[in-house]
């Protein structure tokens, strides 16, 4: 299934995206589309080939809207996208002005840009102004007798609603002249009829104070958006790699896993590596929110992303640029917006048939009782024209995508990195969470503490038989082994190695005996030829605070809190009631962990499993929510919804009061916004509600929703 994305260029209402997300989702050929208006980005997946897709989504864009123009994004990685996005100053996040010479984007639909951003702002401020000093002239000629007052009053109103009101009006034309009712069309109507009634100073209130909404809200909208685009930040795009001629600054993507690159004092990490020479402390609170320093030696991994303290290190490059850890965290939260939760889908839907109905009321509102004979037409149209104006659902439409985005964005900085609304919704909501033992809930540095021979055998043969069958395995179990062993006598190797997933593994020796290293249930059906060889007894540490985070999630309202392993019962259970994890599953194969998970969900539970490493990604793809822990394992990244990239369980708490408080904030604004809107529709009904209260259940509510959904890229501790 393809992916293709675009930018909507000039997408400035929040209601406009909703119903543009819905008109591309009916095309037959695509199986989804979502739009995300805080980026202006429309991802398309594709069910079928259409060669002609970029030119038929615009032709479903123009017609559900006026002058959005659909742009093949392409040619970007998730960095460069987020430091496109912040010249909001341009018409294109592609345009050729914000581009290095090194960076070339091409537009398949060959739109003119221009770049009259700024001169656009410094007009709408003009504009403005001149729009409140004409509105005062009309407001204070209203109060002052002197000759032809009242003509000075009503051109000082008509002033305000020209300045103030041309842009919507012009938009308004259009949309009506397309057959669209759409915010602008609206605001549109209610000016020209209220001055056309002669309501000056309720056309002037309506321009005026919806112009300054209007301002307010972007503002809201851009500061959250800026800081989420601080991210791209976090991953330099150069490096500085020893070669033969030297030290030389190449492109960061130019650099081949295995160079060597110089990391000076106070640089960013450009990509992930280990430290071959120096020292230094580094700040790695960009991608994990600790804010302790850690420190850099030879044999210290880094990522790409932390801050280098005074120290100049020396390191060889483990992953490439397009899989550095940098990567992956711009990656997953560019990408969230794809993944909409339950309260985004309904104001999608919500938006998509709100508008129909209202226009439908208002005409009733303007028509029915003057036929019946309760009052005059005039009097009727100025309440079905408030009406109007206070049923835009701006502050729904714009405060719940506002609100993820924000909440996504400020889980990110105490590391907590969130593929989507509807993964953050499950975690508020589940009260079911398993854990991966080794590595996850113990250190995942096991030691063996005991080795017992079998019958014909030293402890110290056992050992280096185990030890040998162990020499390729990447399991933490077998590194313990070797350790072990290795402190013993070097580890002879033997050959025709086969690892038997979730059991052990099988060699030969040279002497063409077969030789297994497994769990109790390999060792039930084998032995080392035909003999048992000796037993190994291994054990891991819980990690520190794990016991407290148990408890925490407890007290959080976590019914359930078990433990899935493939290691024995004993040790399960030793890990298991030193932390106070109340049930355990030992023994488990990965598919049986899956199967575990498909039986908790089965009784209705929501349920969140946190785990690392390969093995954990299937049931980290069966859970509601897979979280992985670190960002060391990219197969359990793709395969998570979650990833702490602290590698600590205590974020796992701070991260479910987060999203709780984020659904509590997203359930005050739609239930605050509707009662407002349902009381001044009310008034405005029977003629209660003046058309500048009308104005305020618009933008001023939606002022306070944004403002209120925006507090969250502040995360409580």
């Amino acid at each position: 299934m393809e992916k293709i994305r675009y930018t909507l260029e000039n997408l400035d209402c929040a209601g406009c995206a909703a119903k543009a997300e819905a008109a591309v989702n009916k095309a037959p050929w695509i199986e989804k589309a979502t739009v995300d208006f805080m980026n202006k980005r429309l991802t398309v997946h594709l069910s079928d080939i259409n060669p002609n897709a970029d030119r038929d989504i615009q032709k479903i864009i123009d017609s559900v809207l006026v002058g959005v123009n659909v742009v093949l994004y392409e040619g970007e990685d998730a960095a460069n996208a987020l430091k496109h996005s912040r010249r909001k100053h341009c018409d294109s996040e592609a345009c050729d002005c914000c581009d290095d010479d090194e960076n070339e984007h091409s537009h398949e639909q060959g739109h003119s840009h221009g770049h009259g951003g700024e001169e656009n702002e410094k007009l709408m401020l003009v504009t403005t102004i001149l729009a409140l000093i004409a509105g005062a002239v009309g407001i204070a000629s209203h109060f002052i007798d002197f000759p032809h007052h009242e003509i000075v009053s009503a051109v000082g109103y008509i002033g305000a609603i020209v300045f103030a009101g041309y842009d919507v009006v012009l938009k308004g034309v259009k949309s009506i002249l397309k057959k669209r009712l759409d915010e602008s069309a609206l605001m549109a109507i209610a000016m020209v009829a209220a001055a056309i009634l002669g309501e000056f100073f309720e056309g002037a209130m309506v321009a005026v104070l919806y112009r300054i909404g209007e301002w307010l809200e972007d503002k809201a909208v851009d500061n959250s958006r800026e800081s989420i685009e601080a991210l791209a930040e976090i991953r330099p795009d150069t490096a500085n790699v020893r070669r033969s001629t030297g030290v030389k600054v190449v492109r960061a993507e130019e650099v081949e896993i295995g160079e060597t690159i110089l990391i000076r004092p106070h640089e960013r990490v450009p990509l992930d590596c280990i430290v071959t020479e120096g020292n230094s402390d580094i700040d790695s609170s960009a991608l994990t929110g600790e804010s302790l320093p850690i420190s850099a030696e030879p044999g210290s991994e880094l990522l790409s992303g932390m801050m280098n303290g005074d120290g100049s290190l020396t390191a060889r490059v483990t992953n490439n640029y397009e899989n550095s850890a940098a990567a992956r965290i711009i990656s997953l939260v560019t990408e969230s917006a794809e993944n909409k939760g339950s309260a985004e889908k309904f104001v999608t839907r919500f938006a998509v048939v709100y508008t129909p109905i209202v226009v439908g009321l208002a005409f009733v509102i303007a028509i029915l009782p003057p036929l019946l004979g309760f009052g005059s037409f005039r009097e009727f149209i100025f309440r079905s024209l408030t009406f109007l104006v206070a049923s835009c659902p701006c502050a729904i439409v714009i405060s719940v995508p506002l609100a993820f985005f924000s909440s996504i964005g400020g889980a990110s900085k105490f590391g907590v990195l969130v593929k989507g609304g509807n993964f953050a919704e499950q975690l508020a909501r589940a009260r079911t969470i398993a854990f991966d033992k080794t590595g996850t809930v113990t250190e995942g540095k096991p030691k063996v503490h005991e080795v017992a021979s079998g019958e014909g055998f030293s402890e110290k043969e056992a050992a280096q038989l185990a030890a040998a069958a162990e020499i390729n395995s990447s399991h933490p179990y077998a590194q313990a082994i070797r350790d072990y062993a290795g402190t013993v006598e070097n580890i002879t190797e033997y050959k025709n190695y086969t690892e038997l997933a979730g059991h052990g593994v099988s060699c030969e020796n040279a002497e063409g005996k077969r030789i297994l290293c497994g769990g109790a249930k390999m060792m039930k059906k084998y032995a080392c030829d035909g003999r048992l060889a000796g037993s190994i007894f291994i054990s891991d540490s819980p990690k520190e605070g794990v016991k407290k985070t148990i408890a925490e999630l407890k007290a959080l309202g976590a019914d359930q809190v078990t433990m899935l392993t493939g290691d024995g019962f004993s040790s399960a259970k030793q890990v298991a009631d030193s932390v106070g994890i109340d049930s355990y599953r030992a023994e488990l194969l990965p598919e049986n962990k899956v199967e575990a998970i498909e039986e908790m969900k089965a009784k209705g539970l929501i349920t969140a499993f946190v785990g690392d490493g390969i093995n954990d990604a299937p049931v980290l793809a069966a859970a509601d929510v897979g979280i992985a822990m670190g960002l060391g394992s990219g197969a359990a990244i793709e395969a998570a919804d979650m990833v702490l990239s602290s590698n600590h369980l205590g974020t796992l708490p701070r991260a479910i009061r987060h999203f709780r408080r984020t659904m509590g904030i997203i359930k005050f604004n739609i239930g605050f916004s509707l009662l407002f809107k349902a009381a001044v529709l009310i008034a405005a009904t029977f003629g209660y509600a003046p058309m500048w209260a009308a104005v305020f259940a618009d933008v001023g509510v939606c002022l306070i929703c944004v403002a209120n959904a925006s507090r969250l890229i502040q995360p409580k501790k």
